[in-house]
């Protein structure tokens, strides 16, 4: 397996979000970004975040309070290096393909890479049990609906036990 090609470090940055993603990534990233840049100024802007999403067919759902938080999410023009940015510190949380393909290898025991359809119902049948359990023990308001925050609390910060 080839090392992902590290760009060189601009001078005076504090770090260099190039070395982040493998070139081939960088390009694709630079290709959405292009699209997205419809006045073609090399800044996304709130016109052409409307222009993207009217080209989605999406304009009738997106709103100027929504733009404005999406701009907001940067305090700098979003250039490319920024657009590269976002995306990073966005990616930054999530798992690396490792850790994923070590949670299929607990369902592969011989290693061969691939799990026969039997392990797959196998892991489906019981992440819809754990679903099932889980809305069973989550307080649903009178039309059935989920208040989210709460659970989504213990899952990330463990449930207060009362001794």
């Amino acid at each position: 397996m080839q090392a992902p090609k590290k760009a060189k470090k601009k001078e005076g940055g504090s770090s260099n979000v190039f070395s982040m993603f493998e070139q081939n990534q960088i390009q694709e990233f630079k290709e959405a970004f292009t699209i997205m840049d419809q006045n073609r100024d090399s800044i996304i802007d709130k016109s052409d975040l409307w222009d993207t999403f009217a080209a989605l067919g999406k304009y009738l759902f997106v709103g100027n309070d929504e733009l404005d938080e999406m701009l907001k999410e940067s305090s700098d023009p979003i250039n490319f290096t920024v657009f590269l940015t976002m995306f990073g510190e966005k990616l930054k949380g999530t798992d690396p393909e490792e850790s994923i393909l070590n949670a299929f290898k607990v369902f592969d025991p011989e290693a061969t890479g691939v799990m026969g359809g039997g392990g797959v119902r196998t892991v489906l049948c019981f992440i819809h049990l754990q679903v099932n359990q889980m809305l069973t023990n989550l307080p649903l308001d009178v039309a059935g609906n989920l208040d989210y925050k709460s659970p989504c609390y213990v899952i990330t910060h463990g449930e207060d036990k009362e001794e």
